[in-house]
This record gives structure tokens, C-alpha cells and sequence, in this order.
């Protein structure tokens, strides 16, 4: 019978210790090698498990293990890829060693990378970490959050979906920044990036009855209508208008405005008049009548026009010089 290598591959991001029946079976069953230190190696001789530190080189893995069924080699947490090529590739010259054999401890649920944003997050607002973040504030950050939403939506409106990846981990970066900077906060104000997900949760829980408590729904427009009443519920909010982002463009607050107003059934005329703010309301209201969405709409039509511009100055030739 050939001798086997087993190659215990973990998640650093799942607590150390924490592995499956089967990786367990085999720790307890052989000896336990590793080419460094780590939390997992700490766990394991907590439980019991020995694990003997070595150096990361073939031969010595073989030597070690001569005269035995098998050994594990408990990779790190960076999983040791470059110590299994050259163990792969030296046991492809000979095949008779021993049987490299791969086994996953523990694996990266989804969302585990989550993670190493919220660590290499706090290493940088941390002292001696980025001195441009530590200096920041939530209202100066303000102006990149939007920054980078928009981006992300020319992504979208692109149909690029690779700079939608990139465009997204720069949203998420700043709410990542936003909640570690509020782990600072004074006075039993402070708040972290666990309280904005946990918020989150329950949010998305309790405003989806007809996914997590068995609501009947007929259709979408009644799923829509449950997600209003549950939230005006919450915000216990005096008017329709209330929780509106006054922040927004021009033409998407009215839009949202309009639609506000639709939804509560209520009846107030648009104002009247030649001025340029009243006429362009009442366009917007004409453009959601229609189906419409105004924003989109002259968004469009201005990247049309910068189009016919760029056309222009290429015609442009000039002088010689």
C-alpha cells in the first residue's frame, strides 16, 4: 500500500478548531506536520492533536514520513500552494512515494471575504495605519459615497459588468470606512460594521413577510405595498414625504416626490405658471404619466449631445504649425 500525504486545507476565516468530522478523524489518526505556526496549529494542540513544526521542503516531508501508513500536513493559512506544486511535482517524478491526497477542513462560507474588508479596513484606520483615512470624517467622506454610487451606475448603464465588480467594491469600501469610523465615536455613540449589518437583517426580515413568515402575496404590486405600510409602520413618519433624500438630483426628488404623492392617493395640483422650475416639475410628472423616467431621460439626451460635441472637435482641424 502506497503511504498518503494528506494536504488539511482551512479557512482562516472561520474560528480555528472548527473542521469536519472526517479532518478530525484524520489529525487524531496520524501524525500532524505544518511549516509554521499558526492559530489553527494552536487550536489543534489545545484539543490535543501534536502538531510538529518542520521545514516547508519535500525530502523532508518523505523522511518524515518513512515507515508510516500516512501524515498530515496542515497547510497555512495562505493554504501553502507553492509548497504542494513542489511536492506535487516531486511525487510526478516518483509516483510510488506516496499518494498526495487534498482534504478541506473547513471552507470560506459565502461572504467570507466580507471579512478581510472589515480586517485590512481596520488595519488602515488604526494607528499607524492610512494617515489620508484616520483624518477623515463621516460628512467629509460624503461626497466619494456618491461619487462611487454614480460610478457604479455608469457601469451599469455601460453593461460592463467586470467595472460593476470593481465600481461596487469601491461602494463597499466606503461603507466599510464609514462604519469603522464610527467605532470612534464618543459618548456610547460608537457603532461598527456588525451593528450596520445586523440593522440590515432584520430589516430585510421583517419587511419580506411572504418570504420569512409565510405571508400570502398575490402579486408584485401587493409585495410593494406591504414593503410601504411595514415601513411607514416603523419610521412612524407624519408625513408621505418623509425619508425622501433630499440629496438626490432635481429630477429624480421630483419623480420620487410624484410618485409619493400617487401612491397616497392624494390631489394636489402642480403648480402653475412660465417660470422655469414650475414648467420642468410638470414635465417630470408628464415623463412619469408616460412611463418614463425623467432623470434617464435627459441624462440620455445630454450624453447624446456630448457625443455630437466629440464629433465636432474631431472636424475641427487646426492650424498648421
Amino acid at each position: 500500500m502506497i503511504a498518503r500525504i494528506i494536504l488539511l486545507v482551512t479557512s482562516p476565516r472561520l474560528p480555528a478548531g472548527l473542521l469536519t468530522a472526517a479532518a478530525w478523524d484524520a489529525l487524531r489518526a496520524y501524525p500532524v506536520l505544518a511549516g509554521a505556526e499558526s492559530e489553527q496549529a494552536a487550536a489543534l494542540r489545545q484539543s490535543g492533536v501534536p502538531v510538529t513544526v518542520i521545514s516547508p521542503d519535500p525530502e523532508r516531508l518523505l523522511a518524515e514520513l518513512e515507515g508510516r501508513e500516512a501524515v498530515v500536513w496542515l497547510a497555512g493559512p495562505a493554504g501553502d500552494q507553492d509548497f504542494a506544486r513542489q511536492l506535487g511535482l516531486r511525487l510526478t517524478r516518483q509516483p510510488d512515494l506516496a499518494e498526495l491526497e487534498l482534504m478541506y477542513g473547513s471552507w470560506d462560507p459565502p461572504g467570507a471575504r466580507l471579512l478581510d474588508a472589515v480586517a485590512v479596513m481596520d488595519r488602515l484606520a488604526s494607528p499607524g495605519g492610512d494617515p489620508w483615512k484616520r483624518a477623515q470624517n463621516h460628512r467629509t467622506l460624503a461626497p466619494y459615497m456618491l461619487e462611487e454610487a454614480y460610478e457604479a451606475y455608469d457601469a451599469i448603464e455601460a453593461e460592463d459588468m467586470a467595472a460593476l465588480r470593481e465600481e461596487l467594491g469601491d461602494v463597499l469600501l466606503q461603507i466599510v470606512l464609514h462604519a469603522r469610523l464610527a467605532e470612534e465615536l464618543p459618548d456610547g455613540a460608537a457603532w461598527g460594521i456588525d451593528d450596520v449589518a445586523g440593522v440590515l437583517v432584520e430589516k430585510m426580515v421583517r419587511r419580506n413577510p411572504h418570504v420569512f413568515a409565510g405571508a400570502e402575496v398575490a402579486d408584485l404590486e401587493e409585495i410593494t405595498d406591504n414593503w410601504e405600510r411595514i415601513k411607514k409602520a416603523e419610521k412612524s413618519r407624519d408625513s408621505v414625504l418623509d425619508g425622501i433624500a433630499l440629496s438626490q438630483p432635481a429630477l429624480a426628488l421630483a419623480a420620487k416626490i410624484l410618485q409619493r404623492v400617487e401612491r397616497a392617493g392624494l390631489d394636489v395640483p402642480l403648480p402653475g405658471g412660465d417660470d422655469l422650475g414650475p414648467a420642468l416639475l410638470r414635465l417630470v410628472a408628464e415623463a412619469r404619466a408616460a412611463g418614463a423616467d425623467a432623470e434617464a431621460e435627459v441624462r440620455r439626451a445630454t450624453l447624446d449631445y456630448a457625443e455630437d460635441v466629440r464629433s465636432a472637435e474631431q472636424r475641427i482641424v487646426g492650424p498648421a504649425e
